[in-house]
């Protein structure tokens, strides 16, 4: 899919959408015209168009920064934000969810993200089918190259983000194991390590 796809007719793909639903429906040994399902393929129509917001660019979060001593005070040690995330596995369309910590180090001549801004990207990117590892590296790319964004070229000193995602795709099928999955991305200084160790550490 496009990350315009969603983007073009919305009422052509709600129609394709449902009919899709349908088919599915049928195709499980199911009535789709029974009470319960007659309104299955409008409800799953909705659900994959907030699901899946991630590949409308229009929807994509306008990511607030500062610059570093704006206001008085310049900060230049490690920033910390951590949340949830739920995604899904491109390769059976089950949800991977699970937490997230992020970090960076602001350069003092620089930029500080706005403090829901990361929550926000994370989002984004998980709004699509995914593989956790391109996941956690198109989070940080983003975020790296926003704070990266100045007239003087100031980058941050460093960035971390790991995440860590149980996938239903080897809990419920497959090998049917629960467990969870690992990913870093490290840019900058947080290759250091003494900072990655600090980084590290704060995940538990």
């Amino acid at each position: 899919m496009a990350l315009e796809g969603l983007n073009a007719n919305a009422k052509d793909m709600e129609d394709k959408m449902r009919n899709l639903v349908k088919v599915f429906l049928s195709e499980i040994g199911e009535d789709a015209q029974r009470p319960g399902l007659i309104e299955t393929p409008r409800r799953v129509s909705k659900m994959i168009s907030d699901l899946f917001y991630g590949y409308d660019i229009r929807r994509k979060p306008k990511i607030t920064t500062f610059t570093n001593g704006k206001d008085g005070v310049v900060y230049d040690q490690m920033i910390f934000d951590t949340g949830t995330f739920c995604s899904f596995c491109e390769h059976h369309i089950l949800p991977f969810y699970g937490r997230y910590w992020f970090a960076y180090i602001p350069n003092s001549k620089g930029l500080i993200l706005g403090l829901s801004k990361v929550a926000r990207i994370v989002d984004y990117y998980s709004a699509r089918l995914q593989v956790q590892e391109r996941l956690v590296t198109q989070i940080a790319d983003e975020l790296w190259n926003t704070l990266s964004t100045t007239e003087d070229g100031k980058k941050p000193i460093g960035m971390g983000l790991a995440m860590e995602g149980e996938h239903l795709c080897k809990t419920i099928r497959g090998a049917k194991k629960t467990g969870t999955m690992k990913t870093i991305c490290l840019r900058g200084e947080f290759y250091n390590p003494g900072i990655k160790a600090e980084f590290l550490s704060q995940i538990k």
